[in-house]
């Protein structure tokens, strides 16, 4: 009888195991959405801009490659929008010459329910970098909404000339390597000493 009781035991816990382990799977659907993203983001970005990337997808070599570094601050506003300011350094210069942010960006996002989505910046006229520039990101979301890793795909330029001699004909693309990472910010105020 004992036996028979312990079996039973052993597959109701089978059984309920089983059906915790769909729940879990199940509980991956709508993890995001585009109300994870509200409030301020840090982002710090790193890369490479390499050179025109033509229609037919052909890489041409700028003469040397510039190295970017960019500080952000990204505000998102839980519905697809975001205002975004930031300062960078291309090639050993400050972005547009221009040692001060600049906050005349904004942008557009998307996160699925799987926590990947996009990021699409737009510069706007008087800014450090000229009006039509665009970058488009491949993001996730990770760390319970806290963190932001993303890839740059495409990288949209108004000028520039390749090692080559092709040109930028208007909203042409650059051929970038480039990613950066938020973090969520989070002020907690001062602590006070005891003593």
């Amino acid at each position: 009888m004992k036996i028979k009781h312990l079996s039973i035991l052993s597959a109701t816990a089978v059984a309920l195991l089983s059906l915790s382990g769909a729940a879990q799977a199940g509980d991956h659907d709508g993890l995001c959405s585009n109300a994870t993203l509200k409030g301020p983001f840090g982002f710090i970005g790193h890369g490479e801009i390499l050179g025109l990337k033509t229609a037919d997808g052909v890489l041409h070599p700028y003469a040397a490659p510039s190295i970017l570094d960019d500080v952000a601050l990204v505000t998102f506003d839980g519905t697809g929008g975001f205002q975004r300011t930031d300062f960078g350094m291309i090639g050993g210069l400050p972005k547009g010459g221009k040692t001060t942010f600049n906050s005349a960006q904004h942008g557009l996002y998307t996160v699925n329910s799987d926590c990947t989505g996009t990021m699409q910046i737009f510069y706007d006229a008087g800014g450090a970098v000229p009006a039509g520039v665009e970058t488009d990101l491949n993001i996730v979301v990770a760390a319970d909404g806290t963190l932001i890793e993303s890839v740059v795909y495409r990288a949209v330029t108004v000028s520039g000339a390749a090692k080559d001699g092709t040109t930028c004909p208007k909203n042409c693309e650059q051929g970038v390597q480039e990613y950066f990472e938020g973090k969520k910010v989070v002020v907690s105020g001062f602590r006070e000493s005891s003593h």
